[in-house]
């Protein structure tokens, strides 16, 4: 018997056509078909093995399967494939890889699912996004039922190992020759089946509750910045561990400020004056105000920067600056001695500004 190799058995190399391994097939079951071989015991066996090798190998999905546990070194137990017979270690370890991701050897109990996270949107101004803010969020959870402890058993029971995966939470799936873990279906994966439910949560081991959580909101937040609290999410299943509940800030703009990344930009007005002979003036900020010096000849448009004065950095990673550009104001009404004084800043500067466009 050339063994536990299906290749071997149908006299075929690995690497072998779907054309090859019928025809292959088709042969060795003509030479050891039971009818061609009334009273040999061992005939019949024969043919049964081909008939297994042909089975696996003509899928292509088996053939995949087969190949990737020979290849992680799997073998067939003594006998052969006859009969259906499946790779004894390749159903433990392929079980454990379904389950776990990854290669082992009488793996423990799947531990009772993780809940999941909540997300809550909530809207705050520009002020308490610089500043930090204390609020309060509700949330609709499940949280852990108070009755049976999480445990979804009716109180003075408790949750009974699967009878049929006996524990594992996965269980075998024969493909002809071996075996491939998937999630138990009586258990759902989870190791462990509830036979006398509790009459509170029906066996999930959750209620629903309206919660308030007091929320701490960081200076800096942004539209969008995501805000964790540990632990306050929907409870696990069975006692599982619970999820986050996660706070999505909603920023409404500011006034006068415009924030890019960590930075703030704002439009300062400044006079003709100001603009052309300099001057220090004073400029709002976060958190209150500052003096800025405007260089003379300062054009419309001109950027100052003022270092520190932007939105906070998040986990007190310092702060942006504050971009002032310089809008010079050009008054709507000009009364007479305004416009003698403009008329003769005009006769004793006459150059023309737009004298480059046409050179």
């Amino acid at each position: 018997m050339p063994g536990d190799d299906l290749y071997a058995i149908l006299g075929v190399a690995k690497t072998a056509s779907d054309d090859e391994i019928k025809k292959a097939y088709r042969k060795l079951a003509r030479q050891y078909h039971p009818d061609a071989n009334q009273g040999n015991p061992g005939a019949e066996d024969r043919f049964k093995e081909i008939s297994h090798a042909h089975d696996v190998l003509s899928d292509p999905a088996k053939r995949r399967e087969y190949d990737a546990a020979r290849a992680f070194g799997g073998r067939m137990p003594p006998g052969g494939g006859s009969g259906g017979a499946g790779f004894g270690d390749f159903s433990d370890i392929f079980s454990d890889m379904f389950r776990r991701g990854g290669p082992s050897r009488g793996a423990p109990q799947q531990a009772p699912p993780r809940g999941a996270d909540v997300e809550v949107e909530v809207t705050l101004s520009f002020d308490q996004a610089m500043q930090g803010a204390q609020i309060v969020v509700t949330a609709d959870i499940n949280e852990s039922c108070a009755t049976c402890q999480g445990s979804g058993a009716r109180p003075g029971t408790s949750p009974q190992l699967c009878p049929d995966c006996r524990g594992r939470g996965v269980s075998g799936r024969d493909l002809g020759g071996f075996s491939l873990g998937q999630p138990c279906h009586r258990c759902a994966g989870n190791g462990t089946v509830i036979e006398d439910p509790c009459a509170t949560c029906h066996g999930s081991g959750t209620t629903s509750a309206r919660k308030r959580y007091p929320v701490k909101i960081p200076p800096g937040v942004k539209d969008g910045t995501r805000v964790r609290q540990a632990g306050k999410g929907q409870a696990g299943l069975r006692g599982g561990k619970s999820g986050d509940l996660i706070v999505i800030t909603r920023v409404t703009p500011s006034r006068i400020f415009v924030r890019n990344g960590d930075d703030l930009a704002l439009d300062v007005p400044v006079t003709i004056a100001e603009a052309a002979l300099g001057a220090q003036i004073e400029i709002p900020t976060i958190d209150g105000r500052v003096k800025l010096t405007v260089p003379a000849g300062s054009q419309d448009g001109r950027a100052l920067r003022v270092p520190g004065q932007g939105a906070p950095k998040l986990k007190n990673a310092g702060r942006g600056d504050l971009i002032a550009k310089v809008r010079v104001r050009v008054p709507d009404h000009l009364s007479d001695p305004q416009r003698e004084l403009l008329e003769q800043y005009v006769a004793l500067a006459p150059d023309d500004p737009r004298a480059g466009l046409f050179s």
